[in-house]
């Protein structure tokens, strides 16, 4: 879709690039009629099954103001996801990783990054001013998707290393079929061990309203 507002344009502007070092491609999670992607039983290797689409695949992202920062979260789904338990790598059918691109201003042409949080193996990991290594041409963002140590969900960190990119929808450009099935379907209902995962490591869609906003709150990179 061709951006129309300062909202879409900013979020054209500072996609970020992702790259892989090890589990699954981000792909679609859902289709204009509202079907939900039914993802991969956690099983065999963490990219087995989901290596790099070859139709492509959607990165998706909202944005707001907070406490005067234009914040725009950048969202990858997977059909599944890695957690690390003592040796065994266990998982979920469902995974999402997100990122947020902090800017002073909403005008893509008037606007620069002042930070970015990104989802990490346990909650947000903050970095305001991040390094222009980090930084292809001072807006694109690289990072990386990749699975830590023991008890470690898959997560994403800066990198210099380039990365692909993914076709944005936003969600507002999601059909209104689309945006309610994401915000009322259990991405987190199947696990490979649901006593182990009720613990706290649940997968979540982070653009939902109430999620989105929470999010910001915790992942807010300044003093």
């Amino acid at each position: 879709m061709e951006p129309t507002t300062d909202s879409e344009k900013s979020a054209i502007k500072y996609k970020p690039q992702l790259h892989i070092s090890k589990g699954c491609y981000p792909y679609p999670a859902v289709q204009a009629n509202g079907a939900i992607s039914g993802g991969l039983k956690w099983s065999g290797w963490a990219n087995s099954d989901c290596e790099k689409p070859v139709q492509g695949s959607q990165i998706y992202s909202r944005s707001d103001w907070y406490k005067g920062k234009w914040a725009i979260m950048y969202a990858w789904y997977f059909p599944k996801g890695a957690f690390r338990a003592s040796k065994y790598n266990r998982g979920h059918r469902h995974f999402w990783s997100s990122a947020i691109v902090w800017t002073d201003n909403t005008n893509p042409d008037n606007s620069t990054i002042l930070g970015v949080s990104m989802s990490g193996s346990k909650g947000y990991v903050k970095k305001p001013s991040p390094k222009t290594k980090y930084i292809e041409k001072g807006t694109t963002l690289k990072l990386d998707s990749y699975i830590g140590f023991w008890l470690s969900n898959q997560a994403l960190r800066l990198t210099k290393k380039s990365g692909g990119t993914q076709d944005l929808v936003t969600w507002e450009q999601l059909t209104d079929e689309a945006r309610d099935a994401l915000s009322k379907f259990d991405f987190d209902a199947d696990t490979s061990d649901a006593i182990f995962f009720s613990s706290g490591a649940t997968v979540v869609i982070p653009l939902e309203d109430g999620v989105f906003t929470s999010i910001l709150e915790e992942s807010y990179p300044f003093k």
